[in-house]
């Protein structure tokens, strides 16, 4: 991944938010150039994705995570506008509800993992349980250092069983972020999205590098990568994440079934 090598958080190397430049245009010239580019992208992961869905042998996992307003339902929306939604999945992890409390912080997830040909998109994840959990006061440093190991040893066992994993930061600036939360405030159309809850976790925001710091360096692993998007250009947040889905399915190497031989001269009358 020679463009998007950079994104990558090296295994036992520290992920480096701070040294990430969030307003980054990934080389891309102007909008005008990275929707071009988008276009394309989206055209070829509607092919792959359906080599997937026909393959139906592996699944292919993505992990969305980031600060409010960093673009998370945007990217869902602009990058898999031309996946055959029945071979995709998307969960947006909110709150649990007091039925998935009742059971293991995992348990909920892996309910939500992608079948065989199938692509899941996780709007939030198991990664709550690692940063927001953290942050909140709600596990110690131990707890989480505890919960770390778990979610290695879940996504190796994801890997090992045919799911190949993506997942991705969206990394957005202090800055970018105020302007889009009062974007919400003062739009009607918009403001349905804003949570004042939002605003505390604004407060917390070195606190929450923090944690993230935390979670993607210990969990970026061969099986599993963490990619860190620079965020704040909206079309160069979207194109990056179409590169790495795309490459990433390459690699997959998905390909449709061949025909039954018996079906070679069949007309249909």
């Amino acid at each position: 991944m020679s463009e998007l090598g950079p994104l990558h958080v090296e295994p036992g190397r520290p992920a480096g938010l701070h040294r990430r430049h969030p307003g980054s245009s990934l080389g891309l010239v102007d909008k005008a150039a990275a929707t071009a580019e988008l276009k394309k992208l989206v055209a070829e992961l509607s092919v792959l994705q359906n080599h997937l869905y026909a393959e139906a042998k592996q699944s292919l996992l993505v992990v969305l995570q980031g600060m409010d307003a960093s673009g998370k339902d945007g990217t869902i929306r602009r990058v898999f506008t031309g996946v055959n939604p029945q071979g995709c999945d998307v969960t947006a992890f909110n709150f649990p509800s007091h039925g998935e409390l009742a059971h293991d912080y995992l348990w909920r997830c892996h309910a939500r993992c992608p079948r065989r040909g199938e692509i899941g998109i996780w709007n939030r994840s198991h990664y709550e349980d690692l940063v927001t959990v953290w942050v909140r006061g709600l596990i110690d440093d131990a707890r989480r250092e505890r919960r770390l190991h778990h979610v290695r040893c879940f996504e190796h066992m994801l890997h090992d069983e045919g799911t190949t994993q993506l997942k991705l930061f969206l990394h957005i600036s202090h800055d970018e972020q105020g302007r889009r939360l009062q974007k919400r405030l003062d739009d009607p159309e918009k403001r349905w999205k804003f949570d004042p809850s939002d605003l505390v976790a604004r407060k917390q925001w070195d606190e929450y590098h923090e944690a993230y710091e935390v979670a993607l360096t210990a969990t970026s692993t061969e099986f599993s990568p963490w990619y860190v998007v620079p965020a704040d250009h909206k079309w160069a947040r979207d194109v990056a994440v179409a590169r790495l889905l795309v490459e990433t399915l390459r690699g997959m190497h998905p390909e449709i079934p061949p025909p039954l031989e018996a079906l070679d001269g069949m007309a249909v009358d």
